[in-house]
């Protein structure tokens, strides 16, 4: 097993989270064009993850963090994701038979993730390569993140103990036996696993109560996981908001003020740099240290894309399945930072919001010839239920476009990596 030692938290000034603009940008295109026209759904979304080419580059950790902290003085449990006044709510709609949370219910608790026969299938080392190839519990692992989870959330609304058990079961089985994840994919690997753990984690310990092996569990998220995620990363955007999300997650559960303010630090750098605004100038922001300090260096960042507007993500031209999954990371770490107290939404609801829009709109329609050459790759996911419940719901933004894409694929499931049945913890659910 590798020996990781834990570096200390580098301090920074506020003001250096965030840097990395340009002084002075250089003209980047053609200017923005105007907002998209509605269109109906297009066809279902592919099936199956799709996963990193390339393993990260590790950032140094120099990563800025914050002078003041952000964590709350006393974090809220459950607190990772889905509050207890959110699971209290799409319990009595279930048992009601009410909409779309029953429907959300009778997928998850058809799924293979809800049977009680789950077997869990523990790793010492879990080796993940590019594209998972070599797939060395990879899957595994995500799969029975997702399915404690599962369990967690069938055990709150039936109260049936089985399924608290069952999610017991798969917990203990992990902190019972993995050491360490290695291979080019590792980090990406840890994120994903990462961010179900905690949710799951949360119910069981502080709705259930009944679960001896918390505190190994504990152990396990500080140091088989966070080690490898800690300095978050510098490759392609959604490697390192899935840390973020993982991050802020281990940072409730351990009840950790530090893990849990780099994390936010991270978020702060990461964000204005993965999805643009116009107020950003020519050229989208730069995560500070990453490197990328011209203009060819950026728009090859950005998968050579040279029109900037409001909600284009530095992953879009790429494809949408990987940008799906920086905007339900970005979203989650805005929930979880809601339930604490210390909203984020405020900060960057703006930027969520225009991605949830801006993706939605190609994901209905056919893109303008100025927008990745005039072809982009759909498959957004089943990622949009948490920031526009905040966004459309709580806050009351018309997110027309997002809108009909939430509700033509509800109730949304899982996409089998890191998220999972947000319809049902989030659809229409501002509790």
């Amino acid at each position: 097993m590798r020996i990781r030692a834990l570096k200390p938290a580098v301090l920074a000034a506020a003001g250096a989270l965030l840097a990395g603009v340009l002084a002075t940008p250089a003209a980047a295109g053609r200017p923005a064009p105007g907002a998209a026209t509605e269109a109906a759904p297009a066809a279902p979304e592919r099936t199956g993850p799709a996963r990193e080419r390339t393993g990260p580059a590790r950032a140094a950790a120099e990563s800025a963090i914050p002078a003041s902290q952000a964590a709350p003085a006393v974090f809220t449990h459950p607190g990772v994701g889905v509050s207890r006044a959110q699971l209290d709510t799409l319990r009595t709609r279930v048992n009601a038979g009410t909409a779309p949370q029953a429907a959300a219910f009778g997928q998850m608790t058809n799924s293979r993730y809800a049977s009680l026969s789950y077997t869990p299938h523990p790793r010492a080392v879990v080796e993940c390569g590019s594209y998972s190839n070599p797939d060395n519990g990879c899957t595994d692992e995500r799969e029975d993140a997702i399915a404690a989870y599962t369990h967690a959330l069938a055990w709150y609304v039936t109260r049936n103990t089985a399924h608290a058990a069952k999610a017991i079961q798969i917990m203990d089985a992990w902190s019972a036996t993995v050491r360490d994840h290695t291979n080019s994919n590792a980090p990406l690997q840890t994120a994903w696993a990462a961010s179900s753990w905690p949710k799951a984690a949360e119910i069981i310990k502080h709705a259930y109560g009944n679960w001896p092996n918390a505190g190994r569990f504990a152990t396990m998220l500080r140091t088989v996981y966070y080690p490898e995620i800690q300095n978050g990363s510098n490759s392609n955007g959604n490697w390192e908001l899935s840390m973020i999300q993982a991050l802020i997650g281990i940072g409730v559960f351990l009840d950790d003020k530090a893990v849990y303010d780099r994390a936010v630090a991270l978020f702060r750098n990461r964000v204005p740099a993965y999805v643009y605004l116009t107020s950003d100038g020519a050229l989208p922001r730069t995560k500070p240290g990453d490197g990328r300090d011209t203009r060819d260096e950026i728009i090859g960042y950005w998968h050579n894309q040279t029109t900037f507007v409001n909600g284009l993500s530095q992953e879009t031209c790429r494809d949408f399945t990987h940008t799906g999954y920086g905007i339900a990371a970005m979203a989650q770490v805005a929930e979880t930072s809601r339930i604490q107290g210390q909203d984020l939404y405020p900060e960057f609801g703006e930027r969520i919001r225009h991605a949830l829009g801006f993706h939605a709109t190609y994901e209905l329609n056919d893109p303008p010839s100025w927008l990745c050459g005039g072809t982009v790759e759909r498959g957004l996911g089943p990622v949009t239920e948490v920031g526009y419940n905040a966004l459309h719901n709580r806050l009351g933004n018309a997110m027309t476009n997002t809108r009909a894409y939430t509700l033509a694929r509800r109730p949304m499931g899982t996409n089998n990596l890191f998220v999972a049945w947000e319809t049902l913890t989030h659809g229409d659910n501002v509790s």
